[in-house]
């Protein structure tokens, strides 16, 4: 957003509209109603051309929903009760119905699988300039640490914590839009905030705005050692040279003492409930092992130096035109840390690794703050590249006393790291992470051109290659922000609709004429917009449905609940999200969410659109690799449907004025 914006001191204050933002209100249940049933319509029309069925029945499938949701919410009907008991709960919240009793715990914490690829995002940065381009495409021998690793880790940590400073201060400008100003309380939630693993749900471990704390905690080989990066009296960054000395001397700290014995780290990458049960053991064993969790819960982040460049075994570009570093092995060790699990702490809500060629990366706990707020702290921290006349301060300082972390262990404990690495393989082993820079045109191809909403026009590219790859549509999930309102996080769009399956019907039939295809192209963009409109300012549906079934008690349920179209219609196969341009980024990325689905993730540059696509080696149906050759099809075929779309509307007009 803004933060890159020099500041002045008659700019708003950071946190300046906190107080004005409006509560995230309760649709009301008839609106909620409606717009379900009429998501439903593609689903009905898709089943309807399979088994060869009219509008007549399409008509009476919908109808018999009318006929539910009218019970649902009649007069004492059980959506009324429901209703009010979900404006009970906004009565008793102080900022948000949704994130103050539901979102975090729901959604997140009481999910209990591991957090690599499932939970959690990542974000590949892009080179950083500064360091000598045959340094960047080199492969350090394995083992050491580099100059180039160390400079570009300080400059990434120096600015950082910058950043963190500047909220503190709030000199920040407010995020906004031309809807209103946004709610900053997520950037609040970035640093020093870790999850803390518990059955039967997860917590959050975190101090009160601003964090107090005034370290990082650097791994090394699995070591682990406290950095300060704050200084104490004035609460400024500590300057570069001091942060690259101390940084140097935790690298030859841990290159004397050789790699740890046994990676703690990994354990945090199990699945929540073993994580819960060996750090219980491990908190019990010493008081040693408390202070040093405690110090990594409470620090500010993680940043992992890796004494690798990691490869992949056969190098793919990523460009259907052009060479691209090798950026399987960067979502790899983003994502997994190169399939380990190891010199990770997994549960903090920002996490950075550099490579020994410099390569950097950053992954983060999904549940405390949404990707897109640690994005911009990220794109902020890309902004300024390192040094490179900059003396090397290797050997400018020693680890000083206490800043070694120590751990107890015992054999329970290295036979839960032994499960946790496991786990963690497995996982890598099973996800199909991949990039596609599409560069045959961009954002500004799109509207330029093409006359249509670059967002929109990306989610219709995604339902072309769905479509393509599996010749059925799908339930899609994008996010919608909510930060309209006092600590709003998302709601739902849902991009499968009425007019983006007709759309679809007419690119994948060849007698339909490119004016009709263009035609439907913007029926279904504008019908995408409208639907983000309502998502982003309240009046989304499956945030509000959420809230209603979790208010159900023991016994209540209702016809429209067990509809077996209720469940299917958000089964988010599709699993789709769009974050900046992303010029400073090299990708994006999560995991799918169905085992038979599709993670996505998606940077709209003017020049260059980066989708991040992810799914399971272990399902038969779905292939990463040929969805996004079907997505660069898709891609071209669309332009050819506004080229020749436009050019035929064109020809029509110029005889109509004759």
């Amino acid at each position: 957003m803004f933060a890159l914006t020099p500041y002045r001191q008659s700019q708003p204050r950071t946190f300046a509209a906190q107080k004005q933002l409006p509560r995230l209100p309760i649709q009301q249940l008839g609106a909620s109603l409606d717009k379900y049933i009429k998501s439903l319509r593609p689903f009905f029309l898709e089943q309807a051309a399979k088994e060869g069925r009219d509008d007549k029945w399409v008509e009476g499938q919908l109808e018999q929903r009318r006929e539910w949701a009218r019970d649902f919410e009649k007069e004492g009907g059980l959506g009324r009760v429901l209703q009010e008991r979900l404006k009970d709960v906004d009565r008793i919240t102080p900022c948000n119905w949704l994130d103050d009793h539901f979102w975090i715990k729901v959604a997140y914490h009481s999910w209990r699988v591991p957090l690599p690829v499932n939970s959690n995002w990542w974000l590949m940065c892009r080179d950083d300039e500064g360091i000598p381009a045959d340094v960047r495409a080199g492969v350090p021998p394995k083992g050491e640490f580099t100059e180039w690793q160390i400079k570009r880790a300080a400059k990434l940590t120096q600015r950082l914590i910058d950043f963190k400073v500047r909220i503190d201060r709030e000199e920040i400008l407010p995020d906004s839009s031309r809807a209103g100003p946004f709610d900053m309380h997520q950037y609040t939630r970035v640093f020093g905030v870790t999850r803390l693993p518990q059955i039967p749900t997860d917590t959050l471990v975190h101090s009160p705005h601003p964090h107090p704390s005034t370290n990082i905690i650097v791994m090394a080989l699995d070591h682990f050692y406290t950095l300060p990066v704050v200084d104490a009296v004035s609460g400024d960054v500590l300057p570069i040279e001091n942060i690259e000395a101390g940084l140097w001397a935790i690298a030859d700290d841990a290159l004397a003492r050789g790699a740890a014995q046994d990676s703690i780290g990994a354990l945090s990458a199990d699945d929540r409930d073993s994580w819960t049960r060996a750090r219980e053991h491990l908190l019990a064993l010493s008081p040693v092992n408390r202070a040093s969790a405690t110090a990594i819960e409470d620090s500010l982040f993680v940043l992992s130096l890796d004494a690798y460049t990691l490869q992949s075994a056969e190098y793919v570009s990523s460009s259907p035109s052009r060479e691209t570093p090798d950026l399987d092995a960067h979502i790899r060790n983003a994502s997994t840390a190169g399939g380990s699990g190891k010199n990770r702490w997994w549960d903090k809500a920002v996490g950075v690794h550099v490579e020994s060629n410099g390569r950097a990366s950053m992954v983060g706990e999904h549940s405390p703050c949404d990707a897109l707020i640690p994005s911009i702290v990220c794109d902020y921290a890309l902004a300024e590249n390192v040094d490179a006349a900059s003396v090397s301060r290797r050997g400018a300082s020693k680890v000083p006393e206490g800043s070694r972390l120590e751990w107890v262990v015992d054999d329970k404990t290295r036979e839960a790291i032994g499960k946790a690495v496991k786990t963690v393989e497995e996982i890598a082993a099973d996800s199909d992470g991949k990039m596609l820079w599409y560069d045959e045109y961009g954002a500004g191809w799109i509207k330029k051109v093409g006359k249509q909403s670059p967002d929109a026009y990306l989610q219709m590219a995604l339902q072309l290659a769905y479509h393509k790859t599996h010749n059925e549509p799908t339930a899609t999930y994008e996010t919608a922000s909510t930060r309209l309102f006092l600590h709003g996080r998302t709601d739902v769009i849902r991009t499968f609709s009425e007019d983006s399956w007709r759309w679809v019907q007419a690119m994948r039939d060849e007698k339909v004429d490119a004016k009709t295809r263009y035609e439907l192209l913007s029926n279904a963009t504008k019908a995408h917009n409208l639907y983000t409109k309502e998502a982003s300012t309240g009046r989304g549906i499956d945030r509000h449905f959420l809230g209603l079934r979790l208010l159900l008690r023991q016994g209540e349920t209702h016809p429209l609940f067990e509809d077996p179209l209720f469940t299917k219609s958000q089964e988010w196969v599709l699993s789709t999200s769009g974050l900046s341009a992303g010029d400073r980024f090299f990708g994006t990325g999560f995991g799918a969410v169905f085992p038979n689905g599709y993670g996505v993730n998606y940077l709209a540059g003017d020049q260059v659109i980066k989708f991040g696509i992810e799914s399971k080696v272990s399902c038969p149906e779905t292939s990463t690799a040929v969805f996004r050759q079907n997505l660069v099809e898709a891609m071209r075929e669309m332009r050819k449907a506004c080229e020749d779309g436009l050019a035929a509307a064109s020809v029509e007009e110029a005889k109509a004025k004759l």
